[in-house]
């Protein structure tokens, strides 16, 4: 009988370590698990990771042989920036004639601020590129480790079109059993300052990581598993441990991609705001045509060239405590009752609220005497929090996470009410309005970023106080809700589940087809060395011709086939409607246009009459669905055809020349987007017609001639 793959997600988080076991067909969840994270231990958090996992195979009779995959997301580079625990960088600055008197200041960014008062030390020299030699470049960096650095960055001007002397430096300081690391390494984008900044972040992430790294591929080989350790990336994918060894600053914030990763791999998400809500904080991240939202990562208010998801964290969540203050309710948060060492007032067993007495702490010294506590019968003291709020007030559902007793929640809460004046349920609703309020800035803010239109946007909570916050929330603002299948360990699933990622940006002004060639080839090649099995690497290409990036984002499966992660296809009628509500159009006049692969086109027309009816204005709306009925495209003004692949340089190349805009100066060719298999190609940042059809002959290399794609055009 042939044995149950499995894969295996481990989320190292501030508080709690957490395991998820997956089936590897099915992808049904077979076992959960949550440890204390193991920060105090001499091997630090990776003896967690080791606990965890063989606690979590045991528990399901798992052999090694049966896991095809295991990674890790982890907040560790995050928290080592945060709390300043980096190592000290020696960096060596290259460059020669009149560039080399920028590049001096240039690659020369100081003591980098982390966080208040947490500097990543720097030390610096500067070599004349003309004249380099070995003798000089190890003086050069005997004399950084004499001061006190711990790893070398080598930073040249133009080295992303030559590495050579910043592989020099790299070898030459192997060679002397230091660190080292060249910045075309981390950023192939011009912009020397930018690039050495990123790379000394990274650079002084190493040793640390390494340890880790090391000792947790150590512990998996030390388990027989032979499937490769994977590490979870800041933008949703995963990479090979031996990536992380060069790069480690591609795991900053990664516990943040998670959660949203895996609040996409089991729901049907178009558009929507998700949150991931735990005891101290929410982190808040937006979805748009069924993707989430990437910007490049600030360090201390720094700009980097690291990718990372566009995630905004608060100080509201289940846990958040109530401040008090004049006798009227102030604020909720940031103090929450784990870091006053309470125990939650809605966790509290039954008979424990016995005559409440509210009384106020200061959670950490220098806090305001204004957390409001519930102090019971024989000195028991509980705090008050935002879940012990929306218990009270029928938020949370039976069998959820944060769902508590009650009866304990209203006990405590008519105490506080009474202090105020109020009854118990008016001041929980007085809570939960603040934090909605709080939190309902930045939602209005990410809304307004990314243009999405509110009538649409569906609110996802997960983590395990997401129904804490969210439905409240969706029942004031109007929108709305779900809460994540799984909420409590979404982060862990989405790390079970994540596909291996890699993105190339090259500064490239004018893009030729040999460009594209070559950034597409190293990519798949970058990929490749990452774990990704190479039959199911997809590229995208981008061109952003305001910056001249050219870049190149590679997704694959670890497996030997990619699998659909989603559930069951969603019928006919349904897309209609989900379609007919994406553009605000009527469901009557909405129909199904073209359908190819997974993709489902549906248009619409809107008529409208202006000057007594005497002038008619007609707007074409489409709206493209893939199987599972999520939004992956919407828009109005648009044109779109179906064409076979042999059509290409025929009726596609008609089909762009009726789209574009021609003036004197030149002609504006249209933005396109072409769906086929399982594939959505975005093609926008093209510039010319020849550009835009010679990508799509090398993505559709592949098709048979009789392949149908829906090609869609706007200005």
């Amino acid at each position: 009988m042939e044995r149950k793959k499995v894969r295996v997600g481990i989320d190292v988080g501030g508080t709690f370590t957490d395991a998820a076991l997956i089936d590897n067909e099915t992808y049904e969840v077979i076992a959960k698990m949550k440890i204390p994270t193991t920060h105090h231990d001499e091997d630090g958090v990776a003896k967690g990771i080791v606990q965890i996992l063989n606690q979590i195979l045991e528990s399901q009779g798992i052999l090694p042989d049966d896991v095809a995959f295991i990674a890790h997301g982890t907040t560790q580079a995050t928290n080592a920036l945060l709390e300043g625990d980096v190592a000290k960088v020696g960096i060596v600055g290259m460059g020669s004639g009149i560039d080399g008197l920028s590049a001096r200041s240039e690659s020369n960014p100081g003591d980098i601020e982390l966080a208040p008062g947490k500097y990543l030390k720097t030390f610096h020299t500067f070599l004349d590129s003309k004249t380099l030699t070995d003798e000089q470049i190890e003086k050069a960096i005997a004399e950084l480790v004499e001061q006190g650095a711990e790893v070398i960055v080598a930073s040249e001007a133009y080295s992303v079109d030559d590495p050579t002397n910043e592989l020099r430096v790299v070898e030459i300081a192997n060679r002397k059993g230091i660190f080292a690391t060249g910045g075309h390494e981390i950023s192939q984008l011009y912009g020397l300052k930018t690039r050495t900044r990123t790379a000394v972040v990274n650079a002084s992430l190493i040793p640390k990581m390494m340890e880790t790294a090391n000792m947790t591929e150590k512990s998996v080989k030390n388990a027989n598993i032979k499937s490769q350790l994977m590490i979870m990336r800041c933008d949703g994918g995963v990479m090979s441990i031996d990536e992380v060894r060069k790069r480690p600053i591609l795991t900053m914030l990664s516990g943040l991609a998670a959660g949203v990763a895996g609040a996409l791999m089991y729901e049907k998400i178009s558009d929507g705001i998700f949150f991931e809500v735990g005891g101290t904080s929410v982190d808040i991240s937006v979805i748009k045509n069924g993707k989430v939202m990437i910007k490049n990562a600030q360090v201390g208010g720094h700009r980097t060239y690291l990718q990372s998801l566009d995630v905004r964290t608060l100080g509201i969540a289940g846990g958040s405590m109530i401040r008090v203050s004049g006798g009227k309710i102030t604020d909720v948060g940031p103090r929450s009752a784990h870091i006053a060492g309470k125990e939650y007032e809605a966790f509290a067993p039954s008979g424990a609220i016995n005559q409440p007495k509210v009384k106020f702490i200061s959670p950490r010294a220098g806090d305001p005497q204004e957390y409001a506590i519930c102090e019971c019968a024989g000195g028991k003291e509980y705090s008050y929090t935002l879940a012990g709020a929306a218990n009270l007030l029928g938020y949370i559902p039976e069998g959820d996470y944060a769902s508590g007793n009650k009866e304990a929640a209203e006990l405590a809460w008519n105490a506080l009410g009474s202090h105020l004046g109020i009854t118990g349920e008016e001041a929980a609703r007085q809570v939960m309005n603040l934090a909605v309020d709080k939190t309902m800035k930045t939602v209005n803010e990410m809304i307004e970023d990314y243009e999405l239109d509110r009538s649409f946007v569906t609110l996802v909570g997960g983590g395990g106080s997401g129904a804490v916050l969210v439905p409240a929330m969706a029942e004031r603002e109007n929108f709305k809700c779900q809460i994540a299948h799984n909420a409590p360990y979404v982060s862990t699933i989405g790390v079970a589940l994540a596909m291996v990622k890699e993105q190339l940006e090259r500064t490239v002004v004018n893009p030729t087809e040999d460009d594209i060639k070559r950034i597409r080839a190293d990519v798949v090649d970058r990929i490749v060395k990452s774990g990704a099995n190479e039959d199911t690497v997809e590229v995208t290409i981008e061109i952003d011709s305001q910056k001249n990036i050219l870049r190149a984002v590679a997704t694959g499966s670890t497996e030997l086939r990619s699998k659909d992660l989603s559930q069951a296809a969603m019928a006919a009628e349904q897309m209609a409607a989900v379609a007919a509500q994406s553009v605000d159009q009527p469901l009557e006049a909405t129909r199904l246009a073209a359908q190819t692969g997974r993709w489902n086109l549906f248009a619409s027309e809107s008529v409208k009459k202006s000057f007594f009816g005497m002038f008619k204005k007609k707007t074409n709306y489409v709206s493209v669905l893939d199987r599972e009925g999520v939004v992956r495209f919407k828009k109005g003004n648009v044109h779109f055809t179906m064409l076979r692949k042999d059509q290409l340089h025929t009726a596609f190349s008609d089909f762009l020349d009726d789209n574009t805009i021609y003036s004197d100066a030149n002609a504006t060719i249209p933005k396109v987007f072409a769906f086929y298999r399982e594939k959505m190609l975005d093609l926008t940042g093209m510039q010319t017609k020849e550009q835009l059809i010679s990508i799509l002959d090398m993505e559709t290399e592949m098709l048979d001639d009789k392949d149908e794609l829906i090609t869609v055009a706007y200005q």
